[in-house]
């Protein structure tokens, strides 16, 4: 109805209808009540009806919201194929991780302004500090390995649980610097592991570095 709505023939508003249906994986529902609809064929058929005409720019505000998590994946290779095929999909979103997984370009914005810009990994250097995670094999030796890490990476180490460390490093580099020193002191790591920021971490970050900004 609604390629007919654009001026499409009967016969092209059915071959268009046929492919949206087909490339988003929609065949089985097409025979369906509407009232027997889940949450995320009602979303996938809110952005076929959208790229009828296929569009240049597309502006999507927070697809998934609501959405099971199968469905919110759904959704997210939807808006990945769009944008293979050459669409600048403009999208807001609250679940970073939807960022994160989907965006060449992220805007934070806050109280109604942006107030930063850049790619996942740009974003994610203005926190300025990995985390670098120790597992041990021997709980005994915690407390030494802590003093140990402390002093080579000059940053405040905590223990994570009774036989695991984590210390936030603003060089990555450095985190290699450890292990000889440990196996030197006869202190075994069972796990080494280093974590970027997130961009939750990025947002909460910036926004509390804005409200000091106002406040002051």
């Amino acid at each position: 109805m609604i390629a007919k709505l654009l001026g499409f023939a009967n016969k092209d508003a059915k071959t268009r209808a046929d492919e949206l249906l087909a490339d988003f994986d929609l065949i089985e529902e097409s025979d369906k009540t509407v009232k027997t609809y889940s949450g995320g064929i009602h979303r996938k058929l809110d952005i076929a009806a959208s790229i009828i005409v296929a569009p240049e720019i597309f502006f999507l505000d927070e697809p998934t919201t609501g959405l099971d998590p199968w469905s919110r994946v759904s959704v997210w290779e939807l808006i990945q194929t769009l944008a293979k095929r050459g669409t600048t999909v403009f999208l807001t979103t609250q679940y970073l991780e939807e960022a994160d997984r989907l965006a060449d370009h992220i805007a934070v914005i806050d109280g109604g302004k942006i107030i930063a810009e850049g790619t996942s990994t740009e974003l994610k250097a203005l926190v300025g500090a990995s985390t670098l995670h120790i597992s041990l094999s021997d709980r005994l030796q915690v407390q030494k390995a802590q003093a140990l890490i402390a002093n080579i990476l000059d940053g405040q180490v905590d223990s994570t649980s009774e036989s695991s460390l984590s210390v936030r490093i603003s060089e990555p580099s450095k985190a290699v610097e450890v292990l000889p020193y440990l196996e030197k002191a006869n202190i075994v790591a069972i796990e080494f592991s280093l974590s970027y920021p997130s961009l939750d971490e990025v947002f909460l970050t910036l926004t509390e570095e804005e409200c000091r900004w106002i406040i002051s």
